[in-house]
């Protein structure tokens, strides 16, 4: 029976995407959904997209190795949310672009997309491994099949109904996982697990003061968690590709907010339900197969398949949203621009007379207007091509994808490495945009490369769970980005006119 409802639920999600491609008739419809969401839309697929395997797998294993002070890592993450909400989201809006990178080139001039966008795209990649890695253990338990087919069934799956309709496919499909992870976890799995726990005062009474303390990890590790996710969560691609689908300043803020304070409940959810774990499937030794195994324990075959597909929705949202800004990043900020510099032809009278050099009443164009009339032929001819295009990045990097996550042994470990490369390196260069006037290209090359080759070192040398990586890789980048701006000349005039005239609008 849960293996029939996990069906029927992927079924759905294929059923949404066929839905989304029709809705897909251009570049913006393709990968921002229009820029036309409203608030319910928006506060759906903004929550989804950052409630993936760690936050609802991991989530759950934190709750049950660590207690209370689990919730950490999700709470983190709703904080990230929220700030981005309310002071940076309205203005980015307004930008009008479909990536992190080109706000970068848009603030301080060329020079800074490449590096930018390979730190994106690496980011996107290990994030959307992450939950293909969690989900693949359910399709494990449901179907009793090994990793290789567990990722690639479900791997496949999402690549197929975010390739068929892009972000319109992803939003909807969001907006349904968002619906049906609430009523699983909050209405279903909760209630259930401290029930057979034995309520949660028993459960409180029962267990160390250090497991049901919100603070029991110490505080060390939780200022490793807000500025690694925290942080991560006001500059990640998927975040940002996000707010670029609302229709409104309005929206980009009050739907966010709605957001990220869903994530703090969902933080607190998913520690109870680890901590209620600890006294129903006591014992277990790999904290991401708490979840399929309390749901095992603890419910009926109807009510745990429900539950399973709650889990599914939100691994699976995260990883469509995250392969989805990859595939964005990848195309728009790194192969793109640099087959660009190869392949622009400019368009000359020489060019323009290839045109059709006519009006309708056979009276002969201009050479300005066949100009044009080049021009707006290669446009056209470039919008037909660009959804298909975009179809071909995200296949590809999907495949890519599975592979990782055939050989990711740890949805947190690859959280962790995403998240302390996108915050080491982009982290100081775009806040430093957004409030720091003398910042240049150089201190944005100086502070990405720095913080990142910091981070990937201390990492190596120290671990991936040090916290020093996170700390001497933010001062690298700091220290690179204030003394390399101070040092160079300040972004030309018509670059910063022109990045004043798009916050205005």
């Amino acid at each position: 029976m849960d293996s029939l409802v996990v069906i029927i639920y992927l079924a759905a999600m294929v059923g949404f995407g066929i839905w989304g491609r029709y809705k897909a008739k251009n570049q913006d419809d393709f990968l921002v959904a229009g820029r036309r969401l409203g608030g319910w839309l928006y506060t759906g697929t903004m929550s989804a997209v950052v409630l993936g395997g760690a936050s609802t797998i991991g989530g759950v294993g934190l709750g049950y190795t660590s207690g209370l002070s689990g919730m950490w890592l999700v709470f983190s993450i709703g904080l990230g949310i929220i700030l981005l909400s309310l002071f940076f989201a309205p203005r980015i809006q307004k930008l009008e672009i479909y990536t992190v990178s080109q706000m970068l080139e848009l603030r301080y001039g060329k020079g800074s997309r490449l590096v930018s966008g390979a730190i994106m795209t690496a980011y996107g990649l290990m994030i959307s491994t992450t939950s293909t890695v969690a989900y693949a253990t359910i399709f494990h338990a449901l179907f009793d099949i090994n990793k290789f087919w567990s990722v690639l069934i479900g791997g496949g799956i999402v690549i197929l109904y975010s390739m068929l309709g892009g972000m319109w496919s992803i939003t909807l499909t969001d907006f349904v996982q968002f619906f049906i992870q609430t009523i699983g976890i909050f209405l279903i799995m909760l209630p259930i697990v401290l029930s057979k726990s034995g309520g949660i005062g028993e459960l409180f009474s029962s267990l160390p003061a250090e497991q049901t303390s919100p603070v029991g990890i110490g505080w060390q590790a939780i200022l490793g968690y807000i500025l690694i996710y925290t942080l991560g969560l006001l500059i990640g691609q998927d975040i940002w590709q996000r707010v670029f689908t609302a229709r409104s300043p309005g929206v980009a803020r009050w739907g966010g907010l709605s957001a990220g304070v869903y994530c703090l409940l969902y933080a607190v959810a998913g520690a109870l339900i680890g901590m209620a774990a600890t006294k129903i499937v006591p014992g277990i030794e790999v904290q991401d197969d708490v979840f399929v195994a309390v749901v095992d324990a603890a419910m009926s075959p109807l009510l745990g398949g429900f539950v399973l597909a709650a889990a599914l929705a939100a691994m699976m949202s995260t990883a469509s949203g995250s392969l989805m800004a990859a595939a964005t990043v990848c195309r728009q900020d790194i192969v793109e621009p640099l087959l660009a510099r190869k392949d622009i032809v400019p368009v000359t009278a020489e060019s323009a007379g290839d045109a059709d050099s006519v009006h309708g009443d056979g009276s002969p164009l201009s050479s300005g207007e066949a100009r044009k009339s080049t021009l707006v032929k290669s446009l056209v001819r470039e919008t037909g091509d660009e959804i298909r295009d975009s179809r071909i990045y995200l296949i590809g990097l999907g495949v890519v994808t599975l592979i990782l996550a055939m050989i990711m042994p740890s949805v947190v470990e690859a959280l962790t490495v995403a998240y302390n490369l996108l915050v080491a390196g982009l982290f100081i260069p775009i806040l430093g945009g957004l409030i720091f006037k003398r910042g240049n290209i150089i201190g944005v090359m100086a502070g990405m490369i720095l913080g990142s080759l910091t981070t990937i070192v201390i990492m190596i040398t120290m671990g991936i769970y040090s916290n020093e990586a996170i700390y001497l890789g933010l001062i690298a980048s700091l220290l690179g980005y204030v003394i390399g701006s101070l040092v160079s000349k300040p972004t030309p005039p018509e670059v910063m006119a022109a990045w004043k005239e798009r916050l205005n609008r």
